[in-house]
């Protein structure tokens, strides 16, 4: 696979893990008045928990001191009640800065959440078109889950570390000089091998990581469409596909797997090196009498408390590099400019007659395909105008623009005198109904459904509209009526239905311009009859644009406009250009009556 992360080296990488990392510092400081004083108690608990050795050391100091019992064991009382109360200033703290933690990590989950979803919703319509929904899905619960993992492995794992090991070579260095300045010149070693490993590792990570996105788009895709995978016997190709996926998917886990293992036997060995050296170096001092009894409790305890910090360190930073490359896919999302923006002045559009304007308009896709070239319509308040054409005219990229879809290379498209790139994209789609050849629902009750537009309807405004619609019908039918949900897409409901649902939303909301792209062509002849009286309510007082390609439908237009080539090349009424002996509408005409009356022949013979 040739994905977006392997176009990028391994400086972008880091660029983009950075700027992942400073989103998630940025998000954490909003909620300082909790943070700082959690993070103190964090530090002040492992200072104490570092410090509690040296009182054992005291201890057995005492203890083997040779002293009389009568002297050593209030000493000794005094050090374990010295104990019980830092075990009790610990446990306090713990407890403080656990429940702060909690509080402090959900609520940055939730306002990543959020911003992810706010984010990615802002994207044109193109940009979805061209991404899968699973990896898009994917990317936003890793960036989420990224951020839980790297935010509790810093406070409860870096943050640690980072207080103990500072505490016992402080102590270490009071002890004897050797050993602390041996220590830390272990540590350097220790903690220098892990960063240049793991620096290293991070671009197979980043790899594996888009590995799994690749696997879930792959996966998603052919879920979505299982019917054409059975239907057009497509199993056998779709399977070897998604072991293709899986496969590399796997031999990058089982390399970055079989690395990490192997830095882990390279740390082990360094570990039992210091510990031998440690305690080889220390019976040579207890030799000469520069070292107690209590003080090799203390060291063993130390050591103890290195490697379990330090251990942890090498799996802390691998889990951190391997989470940030997870995430790294969102922040490139963050990275990615929308390309159709309000400008900064927007103003919300206000519709008064509903005057739509193509002023010369130039537009082409960026695969260089120019679909328009100084292309010009005017269409007056309420009139109803119907765009046809060969496919691969242009009507329906008109449409595109007029919803800003996307956003035109030259020219102006204004309604009732306002240029639609200078109002915000809210106000403008507030304005537009769209019933679409394929509506897409949402899997929720139908009620839900069909109010979506207009969310403070009432329920007994939904139901006119159905009714309107004639959808009333075939939702009462169904056991669970309007609220029955439909399916993911709509699944549940065949294409008329779903078209219905479409078309009783477009009623209820009732805007000033109506858009209707082939809305009648998933239905039978029965049930196009009942909904072209439904749309004749519908298009009352309203500015309305058809695409349609069954020209039976838009003959009672007020006027019909043949596209091709991205440009206007005839308009009139239905009778008028029926009679234009070279002309391409009368062509289109000729087919589809020569199509119905040969198929009237075949009926009745």
């Amino acid at each position: 696979m040739s994905g977006k992360f392997e176009r990028l080296d391994i400086t972008a990488l880091i660029k983009l893990s950075g700027k992942t990392l400073a989103s998630y510092f940025s998000h954490v400081l909003r909620y300082r008045f909790w943070a700082i004083p959690m993070f103190g108690a964090v530090v002040l608990e492992y200072t104490l928990g570092a410090v509690g050795p040296l009182l054992y050391k005291y201890f057995f100091d005492l203890l083997s001191s040779g002293k009389s019992k009568e002297v050593i064991v209030p000493g000794l009382l005094s050090i374990i009640t010295v104990l019980a109360v830092i075990h009790a200033v610990r446990w306090t703290l713990i407890r403080f800065s656990t429940f702060t933690s909690n509080y402090i990590r959900t609520k940055v989950m939730y306002d990543l959440s959020n911003k992810a979803f706010t984010y990615l919703h802002r994207h044109s319509f193109n940009y979805f078109n061209n991404e899968f929904v699973g990896s898009l899905v994917k990317r936003v619960q890793w960036y989420i889950r990224a951020f839980e993992t790297i935010y509790d492995r810093v406070l409860w794992s870096v943050t640690p570390l980072i207080v103990s090991i500072s505490i016992i070579l402080v102590i270490v260095f009071h002890i004897n000089a050797y050993l602390g300045w041996g220590i830390m010149l272990w540590l350097m070693l220790f903690l220098g091998f892990n960063l240049v490993v793991v620096k290293y590792k991070l671009k197979y990570d980043i790899r594996r990581s888009e590995a799994e996105t690749h696997t879930t788009a792959v996966l998603a895709d052919t879920i979505t469409n299982q019917g054409n995978v059975k239907l057009f016997n497509g199993y056998s190709r779709e399977m070897k596909s998604f072991a293709d996926a899986t496969w590399k998917l796997r031999s990058l886990r089982l390399f970055t797997s079989n690395f990490s293992s192997t830095i882990d036997s390279i740390q082990s060995f360094l570990m039992f090196g210091l510990e031998i050296v440690v305690f080889y170096v220390a019976v040579r001092l207890w030799q000469q009498d520069l070292l107690t009894i209590g003080d090799f409790f203390l060291l063993q305890a130390y050591i103890i408390t290195i490697f379990y910090r330090i251990w942890d360190f090498g799996r802390i930073i691998r889990d951190i590099y391997e989470n940030l490359a997870d995430a790294v896919e969102m922040t490139e999302i963050f990275e990615t400019p929308h390309e159709v923006q309000d400008v900064l002045s927007a103003k919300a559009l206000a519709v008064t007659t509903g005057a739509i304007s193509f002023d010369n308009i130039s537009f082409g896709y960026k695969d260089g395909i120019q679909v328009l070239d100084n292309f010009s319509l005017q269409i007056k308040p309420h009139e109803r105008i119907a765009l046809i054409g060969p496919s691969g005219a242009g009507k329906s990229t008109v449409i595109r623009l007029l919803l800003r879809m996307h956003d035109i290379q030259a020219g102006t498209i204004t309604v009732d005198g306002q240029d639609i790139s200078k109002v915000t994209q809210e106000s403008l789609w507030h304005q537009l109904s769209l019933v679409p050849q394929d509506p897409i629902l949402f899997h929720r009750p139908l009620m839900e459904n069909i109010r979506y537009g207009t969310p403070d309807s009432t329920d007994e405004e939904v139901m006119e509209a159905a009714r309107l619609a004639h959808a009333h019908e075939f939702i009462s039918a169904l056991p669970h009526g309007y609220d029955t949900y439909v399916g993911e897409r709509g699944i549940k409901l065949s294409g008329g239905e779903r078209q219905r649902v479409a078309i009783a939303r477009a009623i209820l909301r009732n805007a000033p311009i109506l858009i209707l792209d082939e809305a009648t062509s998933s239905l039978d002849s029965e049930s196009e009859k009942f909904i072209q009286d439904a749309l004749e309510t519908l298009m009352h007082d309203k500015t309305v644009i058809v695409i349609a390609h069954r020209l039976s439908t838009i003959k009672k237009m007020n006027r019909i406009v043949v596209i091709d080539r991205g440009q206007v090349i005839e308009e009139g009424e239905h009778q008028d250009l029926k009679k234009l002996q070279q002309g391409l509408y009368r062509k289109l005409w000729e087919l589809q009556a020569g199509g119905f009356n040969e198929h009237r022949f075949i009926v009745h013979a």
